[in-house]
């Protein structure tokens, strides 16, 4: 029993030194732009999230963003049905490099049937969701490669 006790102990030690994870670290990871910031963005990978990405959400911190990452490499358009702010949505070939690029694509305040589409244009594997206006802040320009 006392050496259960003492494994135990030092395990929940083992974890003090770290830092606690937030709810806001889950799902996400680094992607660094090409003109050498980091931002951290939440990862999009099954069908139900690739689904509702931005939807309902008032607001996106300064340096996140939102990544979603499709099985096939294809041609995928978006659209704003039920998003609440302004995107920029940049597309991404299999080699990470940026292939399209929509900026300031408005909220769609409609019925889900007049809601147009954006992008899906060229083949990408990989489409990148920042707040409206940040494409331009990042000097973001097709050809140019993200990292992560």
């Amino acid at each position: 029993m006392r050496f259960v006790l003492l494994i135990l102990a030092a395990a929940l030690l083992a974890g003090c030194g770290e830092k606690a994870a937030t709810e806001d670290d889950l799902n996400t990871i680094e992607l660094t732009l090409p003109n050498g910031h980091t931002i951290r963005v939440e990862t999009m990978i099954d069908n139900k999230d690739l689904l509702r990405g931005m939807m309902f959400r008032t607001s996106m911190r300064p340096d996140h963003g939102m990544l979603f990452f499709h099985k096939p490499p294809g041609s995928y358009s978006y659209w704003m049905f039920q998003t609440l702010i302004p995107l920029d949505m940049i597309w991404l070939d299999t080699d990470r490099r940026i292939v399209e690029i929509v900026r300031d694509a408005p909220p769609c305040k409609t019925q889900a049937s007049q809601c147009p589409s954006y992008g899906g244009t060229k083949t990408s594997k990989y489409v990148l969701e920042l707040a409206g206006g940040m494409a331009q802040k990042y000097g973001l320009q097709l050809g140019q490669q993200v990292q992560f």
